[in-house]
């Protein structure tokens, strides 16, 4: 075989080359992107993580709802959507770029979202639930099974001003949002080492309930508590937190909270004081 044809040979070979690897590229599958709508609810959900198959570790997450699956709510966690900060208490409208992965990840989802404008943001301000009318006092809440459990802490007392602006009473003199945007937050403070550590944080021991028992009315009211907590205006509506305000200074009122998880049966009981200042 002469130079020539040597040459000659080996350019068809890297031409076929060239070739089957443009074939290949074309017919490789093609992550799908499309821009959507969807609504993300003022409430929050549940979701539990890859290979979490008896479902015993709830994590919570946003609720959604897309143009492509409309009527359905669905869990999407937290961040899950770039460019996007969820805040509890708003239902937002918004625009996103979802992709739908060709080559997903094993132990992922195949779509991903990114944020491309808000809508619509709308503050929801959290409804009174109504309670039961066979509850009539502290004795006639029944407690769900292994309750009361010491699993939620909150802060031990808050002070008001005669501007009704509102204070932890925990030596700081740390502030909270207005009336209208407190929230008297619930810690998860269960240790670890609880041989039922793994039960308590299923959901029927999940606090999405609290029972209001007020130093002012032997009434007892159901408010909902939202994703940590109840707002302190359900908790303290605006006749009592008027009352408070009109003290006299160093003049403390007790309430207590009853948790309950979503069938309405009590979890653990909480107290805290309010001060004026």
């Amino acid at each position: 075989m002469n130079t020539k044809d040597f040459f000659g040979i080996l350019l068809m070979a890297m031409f076929a080359v060239v070739g089957l690897t443009a074939c290949s590229n074309d017919d490789e599958p093609k992550d799908s992107v499309k821009e959507i709508r969807m609504q993300i609810s003022a409430e929050t959900g549940v979701m539990y993580a890859w290979g979490d198959d008896k479902k015993e570790n709830p994590i919570e997450c946003m609720l959604v709802m897309s143009e492509d699956n409309p009527g359905v709510w669905e869990p999407l966690g937290f961040g899950k959507i770039e460019g996007f900060t969820y805040e509890r208490g708003h239902e937002y409208y918004l625009s996103v770029r979802r992709t739908i992965l060709a080559n997903p990840p094993a132990d992922a989802s195949d779509r991903t979202y990114s944020l491309i404008r808000i809508l619509e943001d709308r503050v929801v301000t959290e409804p009174e639930v109504p309670v039961d009318e066979e509850i009539t006092s502290e004795e006639d809440i029944e407690y769900h099974d292994l309750c009361p459990f010491e699993k939620y802490a909150t802060s031990k007392g808050y002070i008001v001003d005669a501007n009704g602006k509102i204070f932890y009473d925990d030596g700081y003199g740390s502030s909270l949002p207005s009336y209208d945007n407190a929230r008297i937050w619930l810690e998860d403070v269960l240790d670890k080492g609880d041989p039922n550590w793994v039960k308590f944080e299923s959901v029927p021991y999940m606090a999405m309930y609290s029972f209001v028992l007020s130093p002012f009315t032997d009434d007892i009211r159901l408010v909902s508590n939202g994703s940590h907590g109840p707002m302190f205006k359900d908790v303290v509506p605006e006749d009592e937190f008027t009352r408070i305000q009109s003290m006299q200074s160093g003049e403390e009122v007790r309430y207590a909270l009853i948790l309950a998880n979503v069938y309405k049966k009590g979890l653990q009981k909480l107290e805290f004081t309010i001060k004026k200042q």
